[in-house]
């Protein structure tokens, strides 16, 4: 078998992988990923990825309180996250903690639980429960 022989049976081929590859492209829909490059994700959103541990109710009582100054400080969180300087998830302690130290006194409802008899009870209800 001479190369000139193999040649026309090699371009039949050659041309029919071309025919299937691009009638699959054709019938494939566009893949999600190259419609969210170019939508891109707000600094909110950035640093929400990497909250822990009520870090995301932190967030949004800091907002709520201090719109102009929490957007200010997630801005430059969000910064930080994509330029690789900060790599760890933030606790909603640490993220409290950070409120707490440029000055904002973010109020957070806390409450404390106890056991009674197999079911979580609040602190003061069970206080009361004691006065009676």
């Amino acid at each position: 078998m001479s190369s000139s022989d193999s040649d026309p049976d090699i371009e039949r081929i050659k041309a029919r992988k071309l025919r299937e590859m691009r009638r699959m492209a054709a019938a494939t829909p566009p893949k999600p990923q190259e419609k969210t490059s170019a939508v891109k994700k707000s600094s909110k959103d950035i640093v929400l990825s990497y909250l822990y541990d009520r870090g995301n109710e932190v967030l949004e009582q800091a907002y709520s309180q201090f719109p102009v100054q929490t957007q200010a400080i997630v801005q430059r969180i969000a910064e930080l996250i994509q330029s690789g300087e900060l790599r760890t998830n933030i606790s909603g302690g640490e993220l409290l903690s950070l409120f707490r130290s440029v000055g904002l006194r973010v109020k957070i409802d806390t409450t404390i639980k106890v056991e009674d008899h197999g079911k979580l009870i609040s602190f003061s209800d069970r206080l009361k429960q004691l006065d009676e």
